[in-house]
């Protein structure tokens, strides 16, 4: 079940969490659905040869997302499940941003945002000169939408009618200094991204049946680039994350970490 998957997801983003004390769980916790349908029941892959040239393309345009990608991996068997305890250490092929050069399954590295869309289109372009059928998805997040170069990108993906291209983004609300509508506000998301050309869709970003059913109809459409806008929740299954506090990059108490495990097992999650 898609569900068993997410949940597994946010239990290794939580192990790999508590390595180091602190980290971006509440982002982890949020997407982990998403991540769930992307590899259990979306994206063509070969675990066993993640250069595989017919793949799907899942780009991590928001680096600092790696935790729950890792997790994610770990799931799909891309990545050894073992693998997750030497997250964020020195020599680990798990850095605390996502590193293509270091971790099979990561197409680009993370950093600075607003650069995911843009290779993302280059690779729906070079894609579609060679003749493969290969999807590219790139998930980012409602805090790249204030970065110029992602619209440029959008610009671009429309004039080109990169119908296989889609782009998901992940809508929590919450930036590094303080909450979207405060920082710059970007609604109404959905009516922007249409009057670029795209195809949006807007959905519950925790809801797996909904997330399954759009994901099937964006694959479908023809003629434009697609857009999948997720309304999620920061520390979604864990309580008493969802509402803390400056959750962006989040301190978890020692004891806090099987607590918010036990939580997650309650209320499968």
């Amino acid at each position: 079940m898609i569900a068993e998957s997410a949940r597994r997801i946010r239990e290794n983003a939580l192990d790999m969490g508590e390595l180091q004390g602190q980290g971006y769980i509440a982002q982890a916790l949020g997407v982990a659905d998403v991540l769930a349908v992307m590899y259990s029941d979306q994206l063509r892959f070969r675990p066993e040869d993640p250069e595989w040239e017919d793949r799907d393309r899942f780009l991590l345009s928001i680096g600092h997302y790696a935790i729950a990608l890792y997790a994610a991996l770990a799931e799909a068997g891309v990545i050894d499940a073992d693998e997750l305890q030497t997250y964020a250490a020195d020599d680990s092929r798990l850095p605390m941003s996502a590193m293509a050069s270091y971790t099979p399954g990561v197409e680009i590295s993370g950093g600075s945002l607003g650069h995911g869309l843009g290779v993302a289109v280059g690779m729906a372009l070079g894609l579609r000169h060679r003749g493969n059928p290969a999807r590219v998805y790139n998930l980012l997040s409602d805090g790249e939408l204030d970065e110029g170069s992602t619209w440029e990108a959008a610009l671009a993906a429309s004039h080109h009618g990169l119908d296989s291209l889609i782009a998901i983004v992940d809508v929590n609300a919450l930036q590094a200094d303080g909450p979207t509508v405060d920082v710059l506000r970007t609604e109404p998301i959905q009516a922007k991204w249409e009057s670029f050309g795209w195809n949006a869709v807007r959905v519950d970003g925790n809801d797996v049946d909904a997330l399954v059913a759009a994901l099937d109809g964006l694959r479908e459409h023809r003629g434009s680039p697609s857009v999948l806008i997720c309304d999620t929740r920061v520390g979604r299954g864990v309580p008493f994350l969802e509402t803390r506090e400056k959750a962006h990059f989040m301190r978890v108490e020692p004891h806090e970490w099987q607590l918010a495990r036990d939580h997650l097992q309650e209320a499968g999650a």
